[in-house]
C-alpha cells in the first residue's frame, strides 16, 4: 500500500508539474504531446468495472482512443465484473485501488473512477497525487468539504486533467445553452424548475430507527476496501449494487445521481454559484439514515453582476411533480386529480427528467443530459424563429469521453474540469445537508459556512475518516 511518505511526496512531484510513476519521472502533458503526438493511445485504468462501470470502460473503448492496462474492483469475481475483464484479458487486476497504484502505476496515466458516491474522494486525490489524468463519475464526492478538497489538488496540479462524468456536459444542451446565452436569448432568468420522478433504486421503508443488522459478506467481496474511508458498517445487502445511493452514510440521493445532468448548464452559464439560502418545502419520509421518498427543495442565488436573483426549486419523487406553464406540450396529460383549467398551470400525470426556465421575456423548456432546450408555448417558438433572432448553434463536437482524451492530448479543453464541476457538487451538498435535517439552512458565499445552524455547519465536513485514511486530506 502507498505510504504516507509516498503519498506526500508524489503529490508534491506532481504539483511541480511532473509526473510520478513509481522510479520514473515524465514531462508534463502538454510537452509530452509534442514530442509523441496527439494519436497515441492513453493508457487508462478502472475502477470500479461492474454496473455503471462497465458502461463507462465500454464507452471508452468505443473511442478506440485508450489502451486498458489495469483493472480494479472491491468485488472482481462477482458476474458483474465479468464483461469487462472478459473484455480486458492482459490488464492487470486488482481488489484495493491502493495496490494498483503501490504495483502497477507505472503502467497507467488516467484512472476512471466508478466507484459509489462517497468513495469517489480517495481514488481521486491519490490519481491526481501520483500525477494521473482523472475521470470520475458524479457528483465528485459525498461532502462539501471533501469537494472543496478535490478543487485544491486539482488547482495544485495544473498539469492533469480532471473532468466529472456528467456527460451531458459535451452534447446539444452544452452548445446550444452557451450560444443562446452569449445571444442574449437566454437572459434575465429568475426561476428555474427541475424534476426527476422516475422509479429509483430505493430503501422505501422509512420507520427505520438503526442500521440494518449485519449479513455474511459475499465471498468475493472486500467489504474493508468497498467502505475505503467511510466509518464501518457491517455488511448488508441493502448497501450493495447501487443500494448505496439511498442511504447518507454512501450516497448524495437523487439531486446529487441527476442534478448534474438537468441542472448543468444552468449552473455553469448563468453563473449561480453557491446559494445563500437552501428550504426544504417537501420531505417525505423523513429520516436520519437514508434519502426520502420525495424532496421539493427551493435554492436561491443572489444577484450575479447584471443577473437577477434566481429561485431554483427541484422535485423528486415518483408522484412529486411540478406545475407545468400553459403551452408546455401535448406530450404531458394533466392530473386527472388536478383541477385543470386551460391556459393556467397544471401538474402532471408523468413527467421526463428535466427543466423549466423562466426569464423576463422566454419560457424555456429542457430535458436532462443533452437535451436541447424549446421555446414553450410552440406559438413563441415559432415567432422567434421568423424574426431571426435565434442563433444557430453547432450540434459538434466530441463526446464527453473523446473531449477528456483530447484534453490530455492537449487538443481541447474537458469541459466538466473541477474547476466547473466543483462548484455544482458543492451545491448539490448544500441542498442534501438540508434535507437530511429537514430545516432551512443560509450560507455565506465568501466564507462558504453555513452561519444559522452549527449542526448543518458541521456536515459540511463530515465524521472523520477511518484510520489509515486520514492522508487523503491532505493537499
Amino acid at each position: 500500500m502507498a505510504t504516507r511518505r509516498e503519498f506526500l511526496k508524489n503529490t508534491a512531484l506532481a504539483g511541480a508539474g511532473l509526473v510520478f510513476t513509481g522510479a520514473s519521472t515524465k514531462v508534463n502533458a502538454a510537452s509530452y504531446n509534442r514530442i509523441v503526438g496527439a494519436n497515441r493511445k492513453i493508457n487508462i485504468a478502472h475502477v470500479g468495472i461492474g454496473n455503471r462501470g462497465r458502461q463507462i470502460a465500454n464507452s471508452f473503448d468505443s473511442t478506440e482512443m485508450v489502451n486498458v492496462t489495469a483493472l480494479c474492483d472491491v468485488d472482481m469475481g462477482a458476474e458483474h465484473t465479468q464483461e469487462v475483464m472478459n473484455n480486458h484479458p492482459n490488464a492487470r487486476r486488482f481488489q484495493d485501488f491502493r495496490e494498483m497504484f503501490d504495483k502497477a502505476s507505472r503502467e497507467f496515466e488516467a484512472v476512471s473512477i466508478n466507484t459509489p458516491d462517497f468513495s469517489h474522494f480517495p481514488v481521486t486525490m491519490q490519481s491526481i497525487a501520483f500525477g494521473k489524468h482523472v475521470f470520475v463519475e458524479k457528483p465528485l464526492a459525498r461532502t462539501f468539504f471533501e469537494v472543496d478538497l478535490m478543487e485544491k489538488i486539482a488547482k495544485k496540479h495544473p498539469n492533469v486533467v480532471t473532468q466529472m462524468v456528467n456527460q451531458g456536459h459535451s452534447g446539444d444542451n452544452y452548445h446550444q445553452f452557451r450560444a443562446w446565452k452569449e445571444a442574449g436569448i437566454i437572459r434575465d432568468v429568475t426561476k428555474i424548475t427541475a424534476h426527476m420522478n422516475r422509479w429509483r433504486f430505493w430503501r422505501e421503508d422509512t420507520d427505520i430507527y438503526r442500521f440494518p443488522r449485519e449479513q455474511p459478506t459475499p465471498d468475493t467481496l472486500d467489504w474493508d476496501a468497498w467502505l475505503a474511508q467511510s466509518p464501518w458498517h457491517d455488511y448488508n445487502e441493502d448497501y450493495h449494487l447501487g443500494r448505496w445511493r439511498s442511504w447518507y452514510s454512501f450516497g448524495m440521493g437523487t439531486l446529487g445521481d441527476w442534478g448534474a445532468h438537468i441542472i448543468d448548464t444552468v449552473h455553469r452559464f448563468l453563473d449561480l454559484g453557491m446559494p445563500v439560502e437552501v428550504n426544504p418545502l417537501r420531505i417525505d419520509g423523513h429520516n436520519d439514515f437514508f434519502f426520502p421518498m420525495a424532496v421539493t427543495m427551493e435554492l436561491k442565488f443572489p444577484r450575479r453582476g447584471d443577473m437577477p436573483p434566481v429561485d431554483l426549486t427541484w422535485y423528486d419523487g415518483r408522484t412529486n411533480f411540478p406545475l407545468l406553464p400553459p403551452g408546455y406540450g401535448d406530450d404531458v396529460e394533466p392530473d386527472p386529480n388536478f383541477a385543470f383549467v386551460p391556459g393556467q398551470p397544471f401538474r402532471p400525470a408523468r413527467l421526463s427528467p428535466g427543466k423549466i426556465i423562466y426569464s423576463k421575456e422566454l419560457t424555456f423548456r429542457g430535458g436532462s443530459h443533452s437535451s436541447a432546450l424549446t421555446i414553450i408555448p410552440e406559438e413563441k417558438a415559432r415567432e422567434m424563429e421568423r424574426s431571426g433572432r435565434l442563433p444557430d448553434w453547432e450540434r459538434r463536437g466530441s463526446n464527453h469521453f473523446r473531449n477528456f482524451l483530447f484534453a490530455i492530448h492537449g487538443q481541447e479543453e474537458a469541459r466538466s474540469k473541477f474547476e466547473v464541476a466543483g462548484p455544482l457538487s458543492k451545491v448539490f451538498c448544500l441542498a442534501v445537508v438540508s434535507q437530511r435535517l429537514n430545516r432551512s439552512i443560509r450560507f455565506d458565499r465568501n466564507t462558504e459556512q453555513i452561519i444559522n445552524d452549527p449542526i448543518a455547519n458541521a456536515l459540511l465536513v463530515g465524521p472523520p475518516p477511518r484510520r489509515g485514511w486520514e492522508d487523503y486530506y491532505i493537499v
